[in-house]
Parts: structure tokens; sequence; C-alpha cells
């Protein structure tokens, strides 16, 4: 368990209120020391080369690690100093760490009905049917309805990704939280994800949510704010547009990229060096 300070002044416009707060594991710093807050109607992106520390951030966000120092708010709890069990039920959380504790022959329809139970896959032998309904809107939302009665073990890493945020989703969390919910799909999934996000983002009853990625390419119309990190420090925070720009992302990729914003979606590629190659 890491260093808890005491009690602090708790705002309750905030959903998160991290402040100087850092992750170390075996004497290294994984994250941090950093201050973020995100509020009630934000859309954030934490964005960063692999190592960055985007996950570690992410874990103490959902309550799942202590910071290590610093003090952490999470939907008006301090870490610490609460019962985090239900504080938990309170975040959804669609994250690499949730599938590696998934039974390959589990019912994609039971595993994100579980998720209202707080407990993973299926627990008793009968459902009431608004849980099947709540599970079959969730997955449709998501574009993931037709998965319902496969098992997991034969999902594609794709379709995985979808069955995930649709557990997250339903329990109508407060705050959402997804760790590269891109990841694995191929163009048409990954532009069909990005769509259905961002119609969640421009929805003004839905949670404040993070999306952790490494692809701008991969950030939804709608997201807000933006937070680059490498090595597991800061290097820009804001205003997505104020963030995601060219000179940002070539400091934290620790290489010349040109980034293009069209249409509320970004856009990078390695910049051109300059000269032209011969041959011969």
């Amino acid at each position: 368990m890491g260093v808890v300070s005491t009690a602090i002044d708790i705002d309750p416009d905030l959903v998160l209120d991290l402040r100087d707060v850092s992750l170390r594991r075996d004497g290294k710093t994984l994250v941090g020391p950093l201050t973020w807050q995100v509020e009630l109607d934000e859309r954030w992106v934490v964005l960063g080369p692999n190592g960055a520390g985007k996950t570690s951030l992410l874990r103490i966000a959902s309550a799942l690690e202590y910071p290590s120092t610093g003090t952490a708010v999470v939907l008006g709890e301090q870490l610490g100093r609460t019962e985090v069990t239900e504080l938990r039920s309170r975040v959804g959380l669609s994250s690499v760490a949730v599938a590696g504790r998934i039974p390959g022959d589990e019912v994609v329809s039971d595993l994100v009905i579980s998720a209202g139970y707080a407990v993973l896959g299926r627990w008793r032998e009968k459902y009431d049917e608004q849980d099947f309904e709540r599970a079959a809107d969730t997955l449709e939302s998501i574009g993931a309805e037709h998965l319902a009665d496969r098992t997991w073990g034969t999902l594609s890493e794709g379709e995985r990704k979808r069955v995930l945020i649709a557990r997250a989703m339903m329990t109508d969390p407060e705050l959402l939280l997804l760790d590269e919910p891109g990841a694995g799909l191929d163009l048409g999934g990954r532009e069909d994800l990005v769509a259905r996000l961002g119609d969640m983002a421009m929805d003004p009853d839905a949670p404040a949510t993070v999306l952790v990625t490494h692809h701008v390419e991969e950030i939804p119309p709608g997201f807000t704010h933006a937070m680059l990190l490498a090595e597991g420090e800061v290097t820009a925070m804001g205003l997505i547009d104020d963030v995601i720009t060219s000179e940002n992302l070539s400091r934290a990729f620790a290489q010349s990229i040109t980034v293009d914003a069209i249409d509320g979606r970004y856009f990078a590629r390695r910049a051109r060096r300059s000269g032209r190659h011969r041959r011969g």
C-alpha cells in the first residue's frame, strides 16, 4: 500500500483529483509525480509511447493501486481513507488486466451481466430479464450484439475489446476508463469503434471518460482534453487541440512527427527529412 496523506478538501465537481501523485515499484518510479483533475463533463485521452506510465496512471484512477506519494481522490473518495470495493463498482474499467482473468468458456452475455454484480463471470443460476436486456443494449451500443452467445475463447482480439467495453459500461459507471480499446482492431473495426466512442463522448449523459492510447488516430471526436506522458512524466496537458500538436508529439515520442487535424480527428506521420535520396 502506498503512502497516504492526511484528509484533504474534496471538490464535488471533480471525478478525479490527483495531487502530486506517483507510483513506484522496486525503487523505480513508473509514473509521476503529477497533478491532474478531471471534471464531470470532460473526456480525456492519455497518450504516450510504450512504457510512458499510462496504464500505471489508469490503475490509480480505477482505485486498483494506491499512489506511492501524493493524494488521489476518485469520485469524491480519497484512496486510503475509504472502502475501495464499493468505489471500484462505480468505475467502469476496460483493460488487459481484466481480460487475463476471463476463462475461455465464459459466455459473453454472462460476462457482461456479471459486471453488475461486481464479479467476473456467471455466479448464479438465473439472472433477471432486465439483466439480459441491459446487457443486450450495452453490447449493441458498441457494435457487439452478435457476440452475446459466443464464448470468450472464440473471440478475436478486436471482439474481446468490444466486449470488455460493454462490460465496463454495464453498471452505468460514473467514470469510464478505457485502456487501449483500439488495440488489435483492423482498420474497419477501429473506425467503427472510434465513431461509436465519439457518439458517446458527445452524449451529455455519458460518464466522464479517460481513454489511454499511443495512436492519435484512435482518439474519437468529441474528446475535450489530453495528457501526453513520456517516461512517466507529463510533457503536455490541457485542451486537446493545444496538446495534440506536432511539437508536443515530437517531444513525447522523441522523433520528428507531423500531426494533422481533420474533422475532429487526428492523424500522425513521421516528418519528412530534408533533401532527396539518391539511387546508386
